[in-house]
């Protein structure tokens, strides 16, 4: 019998990374969580352990340390990492420059000599549909153009990709996948692991969500003078479950030796673009509930439309986008309710 593969997930105990590690358990993969708990709690690290039955070893550790991510990949055989450990708010990027630089670049480097220095491994990298800023084309394809970041969280996104691909270059053992993420949303079927803002919500859904519980008085919908076809902005909103499997199916793919070159690209959205207002419309539907919303100007950076051609993924990696906005909305809804006891 074949010794099992074992799977770092840095940023593991966050939204999208504690999905992952669910997947990749399911999966019957072992995994390793790295966390410094600098944007989340261990709420979704326990929920993770309460869904699969498991509990997956936990290194409490910054990835910016490369004394302590060259500790980690010396106490764990490490043959995949997908790095989640970074920092994800464009408006505080865009205050905090240095900040996002030093933390989203460092880290992924860190995590990249790990794998150089014991000749390679795989490394799937957390990118995003921002590297395509207002594309001129949608829906958008792995071909289609980057454009200057908006962001210097944007920009380290296309740094991070830059890295990776000319580390791949070097490195003869190396193998890379950038899977660029649309507009994760929803939660676990359980209940049990969703998103956890700190603070005020960067993201749509957790401010829907804290707005229908009354955490939030209103929400606030920027800009319905967009030239679409209900004035909100158009985007690809993908259930965090099916995001998650996304995962599992690459690092699949890179242990069975069907990288068809050793740095790959995908888009890892649904290929249906909603409009925010739509989106909205839809949780009040599928939740019985009424939002107290309101339009405000338009906020800086914000493409008007960008949505997926999902494709090449569905394709290559044998994955496709599943659930409904319907289903997806209900487990937001749903986790929202147990974080608040409602």
């Amino acid at each position: 019998m074949s010794e099992k593969k074992c799977v770092l997930v840095s940023g593991g105990a966050g939204y999208i990374g504690s999905h992952v590690t669910v997947e990749l358990l399911s999966a019957g993969y072992e995994v390793v969580v790295a966390d410094n708990f600098s944007n989340c709690d261990r709420t979704n690290y326990e929920g993770v352990c309460a869904i699969t039955g498991q509990r997956p070893p936990l290194e409490e550790i910054d990835c910016c340390d490369a004394k302590a991510v060259e500790g980690l990949f010396s106490r764990h055989k490490i043959d995949a990492a997908i790095h989640f450990a970074a920092f994800k708010a464009v408006g505080e990027s865009v205050e905090e420059p240095l900040l996002y630089y030093r933390n989203n670049l460092t880290s992924f480097i860190n995590i990249l000599q790990a794998f150089a220095n014991r000749g390679g491994g795989n490394v799937l990298f957390s990118s995003s549909a921002t590297v395509y800023g207002e594309p001129d084309e949608t829906p958008v394809t792995e071909q289609s153009p980057r454009k200057p970041a908006t962001s210097p969280y944007g920009n380290t996104k296309q740094i991070c990709e830059d890295i990776l691909r000319d580390t791949v270059s070097a490195c003869a053992g190396l193998r890379g996948i950038a899977l660029r993420y649309f507009n994760p949303i929803g939660a676990h079927p359980s209940a049990l692991i969703g998103e956890l803002p700190r603070g005020i919500p960067n993201n749509l859904v957790p401010f829907i969500t804290q707005t229908a519980a009354g955490v939030r008085e209103v929400l606030s919908i920027f800009g319905n003078d967009y030239p679409t076809p209900d004035g909100t902005c158009l985007r690809d909103y993908i259930d965090v479950v099916d995001l998650a499997r996304a995962h599992t199916c690459a690092v699949t793919r890179m242990f069975e030796g069907r990288m068809r070159e050793d740095y790959e690209i995908f888009n890892v959205g649904t290929g249906r673009p909603l409009s925010v207002l739509e989106l909205v419309r839809a949780f009040e539907k599928v939740n019985g509930l009424k939002l107290n919303y309101r339009f405000a100007p338009r906020r800086a950076g914000d493409v008007t439309a960008v949505w997926a051609d999902p494709s090449l993924a569905n394709r290559e990696l044998g994955w496709k986008a599943t659930r409904s906005v319907e289903e997806t909305l209900s487990s937001a809804w749903a986790w929202e309710k147990h974080i608040r006891g409602i």
